[in-house]
């Protein structure tokens, strides 16, 4: 009786069990699935409104100022870099590398180059080619400019290119847009600069998308739609920040093959003296918005006479001592929301004057080709020796490249 009884009460559970349990319903799941995705957008829309609205009140005008809640601080101040040389008929192509240790104002700097409606230039000029590009007001004044002459490289490949379009596409669109020819004879352009940039089986790749080419890869990628309307000059806005060490090695010689062979200007921005030393015939140090000193790589590396020249050369780890602390550059950099008097670097500047605080120095010519903005190369300012760090740099560095390291000025 006792085993009837339990098995009436698991038959009633079972009964139970199989009244509860619904059946499989792929349009329920579905559904399920879209309010997920919903609820996934919803907050996407939100997050990127509010980065909107903070951004609304902080965002670079194109001449480096930045709107501060209806006010403005500056983010580059009084630059000149000249990019010229040569004759019509026989012109000359550089690599120029702007460098310090921090962002100060190299991509403000570098926007100034390539303004859009949103932002305004109040003062200065951008001279290219006798034309004064601030003067430039519509988009399609801009198109002769931008892509067309004018190209730049961003630091991460991923951020440049459109995830749900085609690389191909990406390609064709720009040479369409700035040369006027069809589509067939644009996707033909379009292999041949995937080729040319050292992609393989490009005619098969064509269709991919970005996310089925590697980090080194897609880099190449945004230097082919750089360069596919022959630009007479390339920025370069650390263009190898976000790859790994062998690739950055590949993608520095690249674009170094590329501007010998289509003869145009490169100008990097980098904090990555190993890469300056390596790519550059002229170098501007900046600091505080400014450049500070600007002269041939070989002037600049082994004659610097900006003391924030001599602290980033000695902060070089290549050229430390073992068992002795590597030298670095005490205090912050200067905000660029506050009016700055004096030598922006005097704060942190060891070898600093009474004059750096009360008077911005001119430039001073160390040579016809290398110049510095700073008191210390007055004739009634005391004579100092540079740190011994950098003494002898030029011996210090044959002595290395000898030992194999890959740290070395042309």
């Amino acid at each position: 009786e006792r085993k009837r009884k339990m098995a009436k009460r698991n038959s009633a559970h079972a009964q139970k069990r199989r009244v509860a349990a619904k059946p499989f319903s792929f349009r329920e799941m579905m559904a399920k699935q879209k309010r997920i995705a919903a609820l996934i957008v919803a907050v996407c829309v939100v997050a990127i409104a509010a980065i909107v609205l903070v951004r609304a009140d902080v965002f670079p005008h194109r001449d480096g100022s930045l709107n501060v809640r209806g006010g403005k601080a500056q983010g580059t101040r009084e630059n000149a870099l000249m990019i010229n040389g040569g004759s019509k008929a026989e012109p000359k192509y550089f690599e120029i590398a702007a460098v310090n240790g921090t962002m100060d104002g190299f991509t403000l700097t570098e926007y100034t180059v390539d303004k859009g409606d949103e932002n305004i230039i109040t003062n200065g000029s951008v001279m290219f080619e006798g034309k004064d590009l601030t003067k430039l007001k519509t988009d399609k004044d801009w198109e002769g400019i931008r892509g067309a002459k004018i190209s730049t490289i961003f630091q991460d490949p991923m951020t440049s290119l459109n995830p749900i379009r085609t690389i191909g596409s990406q390609i064709t669109e720009v040479i369409e847009k700035h040369q006027g020819i069809s589509r067939g004879e644009a996707k033909k352009q379009a292999i041949e600069l995937m080729e040319r940039v050292g992609i393989q089986d490009a005619a098969n790749r064509f269709d991919e998308y970005p996310f089925q080419y590697s980090g080194g890869m897609r880099q190449r990628i945004v230097i082919a739609i750089a360069l596919s309307c022959h630009p007479k000059i390339l920025i370069c806005d650390e263009p190898t920040t976000a790859l790994d060490v062998t690739i950055q090695a590949q993608i520095i010689s690249l674009i170094r093959d590329l501007q010998k062979e289509l003869k145009f200007t490169t100008i990097y921005i980098t904090h990555d003296l190993g890469v300056v030393a390596n790519v550059a015939d002229r170098v501007g140090v900046m600091y505080g918005g400014q450049i500070i000193e600007y002269g041939n790589v070989e002037e600049v590396f082994f004659d610097p006479r900006h003391p924030y020249t001599w602290a980033l050369l000695s902060s070089l780890p290549q050229l430390g001592v073992k068992g002795q602390e590597l030298y670095y550059i005490t205090g912050t950099p200067p905000s660029l929301y506050n009016q700055i008097k004096g030598d922006a670097f005097a704060p942190r500047n060891e070898h600093a004057l009474k004059i750096d605080f009360e008077m911005e120095p001119p430039f001073f010519p160390v040579s016809e080709t290398h110049f510095a903005k700073t008191w210390l190369l007055d004739p009634r300012a005391p004579k100092l020796e540079k740190p011994e760090a950098i003494q002898d740099l030029h011996e210090k560095i044959k002595k290395m490249t000898d030992k194999g390291g890959a740290f070395h000025v042309e």
